[in-house]
């Protein structure tokens, strides 16, 4: 059978967005699945897959701005700006304010340029960052505009930082922590993140990869697919 629209998936820790795609195009034989935004394995959270025709409007989707919950763990800087990666510097962790870290977060607002990490999903030459990385390389990246809309600091608990961010489409989350626990003079690195929201789609709307996992035939996943009419409703709310 075809099935049109988007589903929301709860994505868990150690699968890629791909790893997630694949799942579902061969468990309910749909042949076109794409997701709206990768994840990292090391992430979890909201995935926005498009199921059939609805992989028309993937890239309108991906452009949609997105809120993160996070943490930063200041004191170690990594290769790949995250707890996956071997850690290449460590540095005491001063004692700092929250005054004097909201300083530093108040610089990341607006529309500011980053340095895209190695490990990402763009392409040089038709090849994936992360590819190359693997391989031990490592190229020059042009910085990319982006924009952060807000942010909020939910816990101080050195040398963890618990925050939330809302962001712009292209926005690195792990580079964001890199670059302010450099401005904190002790280095820092992407601990954890949780996606809670995708343009108008949210996490507590989302299946939990188990039940998807539970479910026996597309018909059974049918029921759980956003049609395109609904997808356009939610988006205009």
């Amino acid at each position: 059978m075809d099935i049109d629209g988007v589903l929301l998936v709860d994505k868990p820790k150690g699968f890629t967005s791909h790893d997630v795609v694949d799942f579902v195009r061969k468990k309910f034989k749909i042949k076109k699945v794409g997701h709206c935004g990768t994840l990292d394995p090391l992430a979890t959270g909201l995935l926005v897959l498009v199921l059939g025709k609805a992989t028309k409007i993937q890239d309108l989707l991906m452009s949609e701005d997105k809120r993160y919950e996070g943490v930063l763990r200041l004191g170690q800087s990594t290769l790949t700006q995250d707890s996956d990666g071997q850690l290449v510097e460590e540095k005491p962790v001063p004692p700092l304010s929250l005054e004097e870290i909201k300083k530093v977060f108040d610089r990341y607002v607006g529309d500011f340029y980053q340095v895209p990490p190695m490990i990402s999903a763009i392409k040089s030459h038709g090849v994936p960052l992360y590819k190359l990385a693997r391989e031990g390389k490592e190229i020059e990246r042009k910085p990319r505009l982006v924009h952060v809309y807000s942010y909020e600091i939910k816990k101080w608990d050195s040398p963890f930082i618990h925050f939330e961010v809302v962001c712009g489409k292209g926005f690195y989350v792990r580079t964001y922590c890199h670059d302010i626990g450099q401005d904190l003079g002790c280095g820092g690195h992407l601990f954890s993140l949780v996606r809670l929201q995708s343009g108008n789609f949210k996490l507590n709307q989302a299946l939990s990869f188990d039940f998807l996992n539970s479910l026996k035939s597309p018909e059974e996943l049918l029921n759980h697919v956003l049609t395109l009419p609904q997808v356009s409703r939610i988006r205009r709310q």
